[in-house]
């Protein structure tokens, strides 16, 4: 004799709920590009590079080295860094 029991609906429900409780994977960051560019003369680009590494942007050995430019005691530098995109900024 067939007697009906609530387990298949118990299970079912325990089922969907332990699906539920399953954390989502953290999205996977994006990163772009960003190029600064310094013109001075060499001097003022050194004292700039020091003040951005003294702000934890960016360490001197991450610069290029002073570049001559088609102008007289001016230089230039780049910095080429990879930052984090928030989807929330695009």
């Amino acid at each position: 004799m067939f007697q009906p029991t609530d387990q298949g609906a118990a299970a079912s429900t325990m089922a969907s709920t332990s699906l539920l409780s399953v954390p989502m994977p953290a999205p996977t960051p994006e990163y772009e590009i960003v190029r600064h560019l310094l013109f001075s003369r060499p001097i003022i680009v050194q004292a700039t590079i020091k003040h951005l590494y003294a702000l934890n942007y960016a360490e001197p050995n991450e610069w290029s080295k002073l570049i001559p430019t088609a102008h007289p005691n001016k230089v230039m530098a780049i910095l080429t860094k990879k930052v984090r995109v928030d989807k929330t900024m695009t």
